[in-house]
Parts: structure tokens; C-alpha cells; sequence
């Protein structure tokens, strides 16, 4: 913060959007050790940065000071809160990073047969159909009912 404690400094601006932005690109790797390492800087980003929405100042102690002078006690709450969540999904993530590695051998996260699927279409030029069923819109159950069974049920009629 600044001498006057009203604005961040542009050091403590960029180190946020720098936290973030690593944490997003180690986000997209496959690897889960990457993966558990951006959650971690993302989450210390996000915490910077709720912090820094907050007023600086004083401790925010009853009777200590006036009030003015206190920092607020709201975005230090949030970010408490925040830390724990993030230690919890970490070490979810943690134990699911041991768990591949511990019957794979290693802890990339391998594509599924929809991905290999997409990628040859793709590769091909090929348009996926709409209706791989073959049933038509009224004979398939997943299909939206335009009318709920409520309306269908007050009328008498079976559901």
C-alpha cells in the first residue's frame, strides 16, 4: 500500500495479475503436479486481490482507535476463508495427483474417447450429426418435454 494507505501500488497490482496469469497457464497443462501448482498461485493472486479491495489502516480491534483509522475487517475475513478452501482443494488435488501416479506411473490426465473422437473429426473436416440415435425428436427420451407434467396432471391427463 501506499504512504497514504488508500491506493495498491502498481508493484502489488502487476504481482496479482502475474499469480493469476502463471496460475491460468499452469491450469491448462496436462500434468496434475502443474495443475496443483496453479491452483496454488491462482489462489494466493485472488487472495492478493481480495486484500487489496480492502481499506488499510489500523487493526480492526474494538477500542483501539477510531474508526476511521481501522482497515476493514471484511476482505481479511474473505480471504481467511479463501485460504482454507484453497488448502482443501489442494490437497484433494494432491491425493488425486498420488493416486495416478501411484497406478499409472505417472500424473497426466489422458484424453477420453469423445477428445480422440473430436480431434479426428476435426482433422478430417467432418461435421458431428445431431441425432446419432436415429429415433427423431419424438421418440427420444432426453429430448426436452415442452410441457412440464404438472400442467398434464392438473388437466387429468396421465403423466
Amino acid at each position: 500500500m501506499t504512504a497514504a494507505g488508500a491506493r495498491p501500488t502498481l508493484i502489488l497490482v502487476l504481482a496479482v495479475a502475474v499469480l493469476v496469469g502463471c496460475g491460468v497457464i499452469l491450469l491448462l497443462e496436462r500434468s496434475l503436479t502443474r495443475i496443483l501448482l496453479g491452483v496454488i498461485l491462482m489462489g494466493n493472486g485472488v487472495n492478493m486481490l481480495i486484500l487489496l479491495g480492502g481499506r488499510s489502516g489500523g487493526a480492526p480491534v474494538v477500542d483501539t482507535g477510531p474508526v476511521d483509522g481501522m482497515s476493514d475487517p471484511l476482505p481479511q475475513a474473505m480471504v481467511l476463508t479463501a485460504i482454507v478452501i484453497t488448502f482443501g482443494l489442494t490437497a484433494f488435488l494432491l491425493a488425486v495427483a498420488y493416486r495416478s501416479w501411484y497406478l499409472t506411473g505417472d500424473d497426466e490426465v489422458p484424453d477420453d474417447l469423445e477428445d480422440r473422437q473430436i480431434i479426428r473429426r476435426a482433422g478430417r473436416n467432418e461435421v458431428s450429426a445431431v441425432d446419432l440415435g436415429g429415433e427423431g425428436p419424438d421418440g427420444d427420451p432426453e429430448q426436452v418435454d415442452p410441457e412440464p407434467a404438472r400442467r398434464r396432471l392438473r388437466r387429468g391427463e396421465e403423466a
